[in-house]
């Protein structure tokens, strides 16, 4: 059976991003997957990583739980809206207090590389932007996805990441965002 870890970004549960892990959720569940969810807004912990880390500071309860069920999962989802071309500030506390050294990685004593702890797994980032995705990928060349699929996950050993994005949420409508729900709920019961 394959274990699903659901990260869900939005400081507003009630989110159209909260309606689309909802959506992936319930559908995994009338699968065969074991489903676990967090809702980053619902945890209890202080996003900012206060030293670097030259120390690292204790993980709050919440923390320490996230980070047992990253280690369970086999397949992590992000859900989150891009801001500022990037994630939440809550989610990217979430991100530099869970993803550590030691956890997420481990550079070696000597030279630049480092030691991917986090291998085995895969993710999908299933985003919401209200600007076009060509304006995004043409002005920003894509930061916040590259930043999420790259520069995190995969660095951390995570592969492969499958991004979705739906767009022009401003301007959206009702059958739109039904479609959204949808497909989110089809990536759901593929469990990818």
């Amino acid at each position: 059976m394959k274990n699903l870890l659901i990260i869900q970004g939005h400081p507003d549960v009630t989110s159209l991003c909260g309606g689309l892990a909802d959506a992936y959720e319930n559908a995994a569940r009338e699968s065969t997957f074991d489903v676990q969810r967090l809702d980053v807004a619902d945890l209890d912990f202080d996003p900012v990583l206060h030293l670097g880390y030259k120390e690292i500071q204790e993980l709050e309860p919440d923390l320490r739980r996230a980070q047992d069920l990253i280690k369970w999962s086999d397949h992590l989802v992000f859900v989150y809206p891009t801001w500022w071309a990037t994630m939440p500030a809550l989610l990217k506390g979430f991100i530099d207090r869970v993803f550590l050294p030691g956890f997420a990685f481990k550079y070696h004593d000597e030279g630049p590389w480092w030691d991917k702890l986090l291998e085995g797994r895969s993710a999908r980032i299933i985003s919401t932007m209200d600007a076009p995705k060509i304006y995004f990928w043409l002005a920003y060349r894509g930061a916040g996805h590259n930043a999420m699929k790259r520069a995190t996950l995969q660095f951390c050993g995570i592969k492969p990441v499958s991004i979705t994005t739906f767009d022009r949420v401003k301007s959206s409508d009702e059958a739109k965002r039904k479609g959204w729900l949808e497909k989110a709920a089809e990536l759901g019961r593929r469990g990818v």
